[in-house]
C-alpha cells in the first residue's frame, strides 16, 4: 500500500499542551528491548489529572485519525469517539490520535505508515478505530506529533513509537530506525512531563532539567548547533535520537535556571523557570519566538515578549504562531495571522512581531492550544473557543470558512458537556469533555 504520508499535503502538527494525566497509580514494571529499568519513585506534575471524560473528534479523517470508522472520513461536528473506557488524555498528532484511559491504557487510530499507532493493523480498516496498544506497563502521560507517538510511566520513564522525520523523510526513532512497537528511550534522570512538537520531544525531569530528541533542522532541540542540525552532520544521527539535556545560560537573577514547565510547538520549543523567566528556540521565521527577530535559535533565548511578571501558565505554538496564557486567564498571540489564527480580527491578518492580547475573548480562560493554523482555548465554564483556518473543518462550527476571532466550538455531543482538553493536529481536533453535572451520565448521539 503506498504511504498514506505521500498523497496530501499534510500540515505539521504540534505539542499537545492542553494533555492532562493521572499521576495517582504505580506502573507495572516496565519492559524494553534493552532489560528492565531499576524501579523508580512515583512522579508528579501539575500537568497530570485523573479528570475523565469521554473523546469526541472532528475535522478530516481519511486516514482513520477521526477513530470514527472507514465510513466517516470527516465531521464538521464533534463526534463521539467509542473507546471502551473512560479517558483521561487525549492527543491528536499529524494523521493519528492517541487516548490514555484511566486504567493506564493506551489506545490509538489514525495513520500507521510509519508506526506511530504502536500497534499491528494489517487487517484491513484496523487502523480507523479505537484499539489498544499492548503493552506491559500502565501510562500517566501522552504526547504526539507527526509520525510518533511518546509515553511517561507514573515511575519517569520515557516510551515511544514511530519515527522523526526531517525535509529528507524518516531519521528514525532510534537508532534501529523507525518502531513499530513502543521501545523504552533511556534518560538520565526521572522525568515528570513530556510533550511533543512535530518531529522532536521535549522532556522535563523532576530536578528542574530539560531533555530532547529529534529532529533538529530548525533548532528545536535546542542543543544541536546549527552546523550539526541536518541529520547530526559528523556526529550523525544518534547525536539527535537520544534524549540528551539541553543547556541554558542564565541571567542576572537565575544564574544557574531550574526549569517547572515545557512546551512545544510544531517546529518550536519553550520552557519557564522556576522563577518564571521563559526560554525559546526554534523556528522563528514570523516572530513566532518573541524575541523581536526572525533568526531561528539553536540554543535556548530568554523571550522578552513573555515577561515573567505574566506568570505564563500555557504556550501553545503552531506552525508559524505562538499563543500564550497569562495567570489571569488571558490569552495573547504573536506570529503569522494569514488565516486568523492569531484571534485579532479579519483587519489583522498581518504577521504580528509583538506579543498582542485577544481582546475578543472576554471569558477567562484555563488552556490554549495551537496547531498549523488554528488555535484554541478553553474557557473556565467548560466552554472551547476556536479560531483560524477552517478549511479541515478542524474549528467544530460546521463551516469551512477561515475565522479570525474565537467563536464557540458547537454540535450536539458538546450541547451539556465541559471541555476538558482541546488538541489539535495536521486535519483534526480531538477534544476531552465530561457531562456537565446537572445533564445526566449518558452520552448523546451524533
Amino acid at each position: 500500500m503506498a504511504n498514506k504520508r505521500s498523497q496530501k499535503n499534510v500540515k505539521s502538527s504540534n505539542s499537545k499542551t492542553s494533555s492532562i494525566g493521572v499521576g495517582k497509580k504505580r506502573a507495572s514494571p516496565a519492559v524494553s528491548s534493552g532489560g528492565s529499568p531499576a524501579k523508580r519513585p512515583k512522579v508528579d506534575h501539575r500537568s497530570h489529572s485523573d479528570t475523565a471524560g469521554l473523546v469526541l473528534a472532528v475535522g478530516e479523517g481519511d486516514v482513520g485519525q477521526l477513530g470514527l470508522g472507514p465510513d466517516v472520513m470527516e465531521k464538521s461536528r464533534a463526534g463521539l469517539v467509542a473507546i471502551p473506557s473512560k479517558c483521561i488524555q487525549a492527543v491528536a498528532g499529524g494523521m493519528h490520535t492517541v487516548c490514555l484511559t484511566v486504567n493506564g491504557d493506551v489506545f490509538t487510530f489514525g495513520c500507521n505508515d510509519e508506526g506511530a499507532l504502536g500497534r499491528d493493523t494489517s487487517e484491513d480498516d484496523s487502523e480507523m478505530t479505537p484499539a489498544i496498544m499492548n503493552i506491559n506497563t500502565k501510562f500517566v502521560q501522552i504526547s504526539a506529533g507527526d509520525s510518533h507517538t511518546a509515553m511517561l510511566t507514573n515511575d519517569g520513564q520515557v516510551y515511544a513509537c514511530g519515527t522523526f522525520r526531517d525535509a529528507n523523510g524518516s531519521i528514525g526513532l532510534t537508532d534501529k530506525g523507525p518502531e513499530t512497537r513502543a521501545v523504552h528511550l533511556p534518560c538520565p534522570k526521572v522525568i515528570i512531563k513530556i510533550v511533543s512538537g512535530s518531529d522532536h520531544i521535549l522532556a522535563l525531569s523532576e530536578d528542574g532539567f530539560v531533555f530532547s530528541a529529534g529532529c533538529a533542522e530548525q533548532g528545536q532541540l535546542g542543543r544541536i548547533a546549527e552546523c550539526f542540525a541536518t541529520r547530526g552532520g559528523r556526529k550523525g544521527l544518534h547525536h539527535l535520537l537520544k534524549l540528551q539535556q539541553v543547556h541554558f545560560q542564565g541571567t542576572r537573577t537565575n544564574r544557574k535556571p531550574k526549569f517547572d514547565d515545557i512546551w512545544a510547538g510544531t517546529y518550536v520549543s519553550f520552557a519557564k523557570s522556576t522563577n518564571g523567566d521563559i526560554y525559546a528556540w526554534g523556528l522563528n521565521n514570523y516572530y513566532q519566538l518573541g524575541t523581536g527577530d526572525m533568526e531561528n535559535k539553536y540554543v535556548p533565548t530568554l523571550v522578552s515578549e513573555l515577561p515573567a511578571d505574566k506568570k505564563w501558565q500555557c504556550i501553545a505554538g503552531g506552525q508559524h504562531h505562538t499563543i500564550a496564557l497569562s495567570k489571569d486567564g488571558e490569552v495573547y498571540s504573536m506570529g503569522r495571522g494569514t488565516y486568523g489564527q492569531l484571534g485579532l480580527g479579519e483587519s489583522s491578518t498581518n504577521d504580528v512581531t509583538e506579543l498582542t492580547k485577544v481582546a475578543s475573548l472576554t471569558e477567562k480562560c484555563s488552556s490554549v492550544e495551537a496547531s498549523s493554523s488554528v488555535s484554541f482555548a478553553l474557557g473556565t465554564s467548560g466552554k472551547a473557543y476556536g479560531w483560524g483556518m477552517g478549511t479541515c473543518k478542524q474549528l467544530s462550527n460546521g463551516e469551512e470558512e477561515d475565522q479570525f476571532e474565537p467563536q464557540p466550538m458547537v454540535g450536539k455531543q458538546l450541547a451539556n458537556k465541559e471541555v476538558l482538553t482541546v488538541s489539535s493536529g495536521g486535519q483534526h481536533t480531538i477534544l476531552l469533555a465530561r457531562e456537565k453535572p446537572d445533564s445526566g451520565d449518558q452520552a448523546g448521539s451524533g
